[in-house]
Formats: structure tokens, C-alpha cells, sequence
């Protein structure tokens, strides 16, 4: 009888043993694959079922206002694009431009998206998606000018205030040889009014600009080249893994291109 009663608690056993090792163990998803819609993420937004994107509408193409009182662009139709795969609705905040990643830093928007080009400086105060686009830096002068890249130094330029441009013709020429204006367009009026003898700024606004200015022109020789991404706070990986992991399926869909295709022509 003993050996009975002991042969069923061995049984016992091994069938529990049996169990336990029938529960499949958890697998891990390599650093770079995602299986999770970014919808299913869990994160916090500034204000509930909204995101909010910090933004200085007087970029065209990439962020400008309607005629309407709106906004429109590439860095607004793929941030509502980013806000839609998340369920959100896209707010757009408009300020100075030098404001926009403070006011991600501060929490009173959830992303910078304003032409933002990434640098070191900048990774010290937010974190980047990736890249969406890539800006080239050019030089805008009267038509018949002779300035060039090689005596730029010698100019007085004109640029947006903290921006890459500015940073860029600061570091190179000395701060007494760049003049910081809060917008483009307010640059570009201090160029015609002779206040300033060339203005660096971002290849695609400098055209819409020479395009309203016949008597401005943008050099052929560019300035530089640089990465757009999307600043979010560093206080918040959740959010920056949903909306990189957005936008990067909005990439790989050929959304975005269809965006930047819509307000910028092949030449």
C-alpha cells in the first residue's frame, strides 16, 4: 500500500512538473523591431487625447499659415499624420521659433517640429525621431551681387534667430558679422531694404522668398546639409518611442514622400 500511495505522489508530481514546463517562456524583440502598433504604447500627452506640436509657422513649406487663420505644411500634415496613428488630435502651438524646444522641455508641447535640425547642442535639451527630411542651408542675395561662399566673411548676413544657420555663420564669421532676426521673411525685408548683404536660411523657405522677391536670388553653392527630426522631451520615452515608431511607418508607407511631394516640385 505504501508503495502505491508513493507511486501516485510521484506521479503527482511529474504531471505538476509537466504543467508548469507546458507555459511558453517570454520572448524579447530585438532593440530595432517593434510588433506593437504605436497606438497600443502606452504614454502621456500635455493634454488628453491631443497632441500638442510646438511649432514658428512662417517656414513654408514646412509649417505656414492659411489664409483661413490654420496651419498648413510638411511638418504639419506628417505631425497630424503622426497624431492620427496614435488616436490624437494635432494641435498646433505657434511661437518664436527660439521658444519651441523650451516648450517641450517645460511640458506645455509635446513635440518640436519646425524644420528642426538635429545637433549636439540640441540633443543636450530633447531627444530626436529620426530623420524625416534633410534641409540645405543656402545664401540669399540681391540679383547681381558678388558675393560668394568664399568671401561670406566679409558680408553682414542675416539669419533667423537660433537657428542652425545662425549658429553655423556665428561660429565661422564671428558673431558682429550675423544679424538674428525673430522669422525668415523679417530677414529677407532687411536684405531688400540693404540692412544686411545676404540671408542663410533653409533651401526650401529661401525659394518661396526669392519667388515673392523678384530681385533676389539664391546662390548656386550650398551652405550646408543637415537632418529634420522631431524633438520630443526627454522626460518622455514612452511618447518619443510611439511617435518615432509613427513616423517611421509613415516613411516605410511612402506617406511622408507624398507629403513633401505635395508642397515641394521636382526640379
Amino acid at each position: 500500500m505504501k508503495k502505491f500511495f508513493a507511486l501516485l505522489l510521484t506521479l503527482a508530481c511529474v504531471l505538476s512538473l509537466a504543467a508548469c514546463g507546458s507555459e511558453a517562456a517570454p520572448t524579447e524583440t530585438p532593440d530595432n523591431q517593434t510588433n506593437e502598433d504605436p497606438a497600443d504604447t502606452a504614454f502621456t500627452t500635455v493634454e488628453e487625447g491631443k497632441l500638442h506640436m510646438a511649432t514658428n509657422a512662417a517656414f513654408p513649406p514646412y509649417e505656414m499659415t492659411t489664409d483661413a487663420g490654420g496651419f498648413e505644411g510638411i511638418d504639419v500634415d506628417v505631425a497630424a499624420a503622426i497624431a492620427e496613428k496614435l488616436g490624437l488630435e494635432l494641435v498646433v502651438d505657434d511661437m518664436d521659433f527660439n521658444s519651441v524646444i523650451t516648450a517641450v522641455q517645460q511640458g506645455s508641447s509635446d513635440i518640436a517640429m519646425a524644420g528642426l535640425t538635429v545637433n549636439e547642442e540640441r540633443k543636450q535639451n530633447v531627444d530626436f525621431t529620426a530623420s524625416y527630411a534633410t534641409g540645405v542651408q543656402v545664401v540669399i542675395v540681391k540679383a547681381g551681387s558678388d558675393i560668394t561662399l568664399d568671401n561670406l566673411g566679409d558680408q553682414m548676413i542675416g539669419t533667423q534667430e537660433s537657428t542652425t544657420g545662425y549658429i553655423y555663420c556665428a561660429d565661422e564669421f564671428g558673431e558682429d558679422h550675423v544679424i538674428a532676426y525673430t522669422n525668415g521673411a523679417t530677414a529677407v525685408q532687411s536684405l531688400l531694404a540693404g540692412s544686411v548683404d545676404c540671408v542663410v536660411i533653409d533651401n526650401e523657405p529661401a525659394k518661396a522668398f526669392v519667388a515673392a522677391n523678384p530681385d533676389l536670388t539664391i546662390l548656386d553653392t550650398e551652405y550646408a546639409v543637415e537632418d529634420y527630426a522631431i524633438g520630443v522631451s526627454k522626460e518622455n520615452s514612452a511618447l518619443l518611442e510611439a511617435v518615432d515608431t509613427a513616423l517611421q511607418d509613415l516613411i516605410a508607407d511612402g506617406t511622408v514622400q507624398s507629403i513633401v511631394d505635395k508642397y515641394i516640385t521636382a526640379e
